[in-house]
């Protein structure tokens, strides 16, 4: 395939709103050059995805989309919707919704592909869409090649739409969302069944451990209008605080939040964000809070400590569900997939009950799904197996709606914190035991500049392992790549007999380069920012713009 300018970052198309280019050429320039969209590029994605291979998305001519509350998303629904009829699709509009609800969707209505129309956690004035296939999975970057070419094809040609056709292929074949709450109603009877397959993980909710009121911040999206009574119908009270945020992700939500941030209670107090200033002090160990982020797929936990709050991330949620397992079914085998940003005591098997093969792969949680779907997903019980990401990605099987004894995938930030409160009353108070990490990233960059495999690649590989040999013992280095990440350098070696990585990549979507080290349980972490420090002044050196 020719050299391909993708479309898609790391998770879709996304980028800030403006008004109709004139041109489709200057639309796509746009997005490359300014990280902008508009309703011109959305009608032509909408024709390329209406165009591309059965063998990259699947039979049938059926698209659903769905979308989050974002004041621009009207126009650009109208616009996909558009783009994806007259080229030929059936569209289904389900309405305002979560991801992993369109993920559902597609899967119930036989869909050829889904669209979510979101940008995720970034501010309500950004908005894109993210494309997933026939089975419910984010598109693969052959897929993204294919309709990014697709797309530049089209707006060389001369294609005039009349304004008949304009307002009638505007509006969808099927629109689901005329029915009152179909969404919310669809998700929350979802949520139901899919307590019933996670016996492995706890069988009842019990209040112990977790605070009355649970404070909930669903970014004001989709599940902020169903889940806490959801919860509250369980048993665990909830109140739901988001609603009152000015805008979509605008002092709430997940977005907002750090896999290691941690609060004082006075701090906590004075922060802006909407779930600190209403949790209160409760016993060490007390889950008080919980956010999601703007289009529903992942959550972060806030837990007491006994001097005020920290966030329980995605790392500290999949080693407590591994030791709700162990707890009550000792002795099976399990499947784990993490990221290169994971704790690396997660990914060494530190819970001697459970047999748990692990394995690393490129951020972002579709990699997740690569490889656990290598694990098989067919049989009458909930495949042993789970992927996570420290940012509140936790993706776990869900039976299929349509064909009986098959599993799908998917990451629900709703149904991580289920699964999360069922191990918490099995457990109860349990610490993780962690090793320690960093990332740092370095802004207004050019990207060009670094691809894993360059001089300065070299050079930042140098730097760490000649400060890292001044530390200890360096052996087993091995420095390579992953799927998924055209520009990573991972180092993997052991200092001293205990696992390090690094890993240093491009963002997908911005100007910016990140940094992330990791070491393992027991090594001394004293020098590890020095070394951070002169990697990064190197980079910045070279890079910045």
């Amino acid at each position: 395939m020719a050299h391909v300018r993708r479309l898609f970052g790391t998770d879709g198309i996304r980028g800030k709103f403006v008004e109709p280019n004139p041109s489709e050429k200057s639309a796509i320039e746009a997005l490359h050059q300014d990280r902008v969209i508009c309703s011109t590029l959305m009608r032509l994605v909408g024709e390329s995805l209406a165009r591309v291979s059965d063998t990259m998305s699947g039979e049938g001519t059926t698209v659903v989309v769905g979308w989050d509350q974002r004041p621009c998303n009207e126009e650009l629904v109208a616009n996909l919707t558009l783009g994806l009829r007259i080229a030929g699709c059936s569209v289904i509009h389900i309405g305002i919704c979560s991801t992993p609800l369109l993920h559902y969707s597609i899967l119930q209505n036989n869909a050829r592909l889904g669209c979510m129309i979101t940008a995720s956690h970034n501010p309500v004035s950004d908005s894109g869409v993210k494309v997933f296939d026939s089975h419910g999975y984010k598109t693969s970057p052959q897929l993204e090649d294919e309709i990014s070419l697709i797309a530049e094809a089209l707006a060389q040609e001369e294609r005039e739409i009349d304004d008949i056709d304009r307002v009638n292929f505007s509006s969808a074949d099927i629109n689901l969302c005329e029915q009152e709450n179909w969404a919310q109603q669809q998700h929350s009877q979802w949520l139901s069944r899919r307590m019933e397959t996670w016996k492995d993980f706890g069988s009842t909710l019990s209040h112990e451990n977790i605070a009355n009121p649970l404070v909930l911040d669903c970014s004001k999206g989709a599940p902020s209008t169903w889940f806490a009574q959801w919860l509250t119908e369980q048993g665990i009270h909830c109140k739901e605080v988001s609603q009152d945020a000015k805008a979509m992700n605008d002092g709430c939500g997940a977005g907002e939040l750090s896999p290691t941030d941690s609060w004082t209670f006075d701090e906590a107090m004075n922060e802006p964000h909407l779930l600190l200033r209403n949790v209160q002090p409760a016993q060490a160990g007390t889950i008080v809070g919980a956010a999601l982020d703007g289009d529903g797929d992942r959550c972060l936990i806030i837990e007491a400590t006994k001097t005020g709050y920290k966030v329980v991330d995605g790392d500290a949620i999949a080693d407590l569900l591994l030791k709700a397992a162990a707890s009550n079914r000792p002795n099976s085998q399990w499947f784990l997939a993490a990221s290169i940003e994971s704790d690396l005591a997660l990914l060494s098997n530190p819970n001697s009950a459970l047999e748990i093969i692990t394995c690393e792969t490129a951020v972002g949680d579709r990699w997740l799904s690569v490889e656990l779907r290598k694990r098989g997903l067919v049989g009458k019980d909930m495949p042993k197996l789970f992927g996570v990401e420290d940012s509140g990605h936790v993706v776990l099987p869900s039976r299929h709606p349509n064909l009986e004894d098959n599993w799908s995938l998917v990451g629900d930030g709703a149904a991580t914190l289920t699964t999360y409160l069922l191990a918490k009353s099995c457990i109860g108070n349990n610490e993780m035991i962690r090793g320690w990490k960093k990332r740092v990233s370095i802004s207004n960059v050019d990207r060009t500049r670094w691809d894993g495999r360059n001089q300065l690649s070299d050079d930042v590989a140098n730097i760490a392992f000649s400060e890292l040999n001044n530390i200890g013992e360096i052996t087993h280095w091995n420095r390579h790549g992953l799927d998924g990440e055209e520009n990573l350098m991972l180092i993997e070696a052991l200092l001293d007999d205990r696992p390090l990585s690094l890993g240093v990549r491009n963002s997908g979507t911005q100007a910016k380069i990140s940094i992330s080290l990791r070491l393992g349980i027991g090594l001394d972490y004293s020098s590890m920012e020095n070394i951070l420090n002169e990697i990064s002044n190197l980079l910045s050196l070279q890079m910045c713009l």
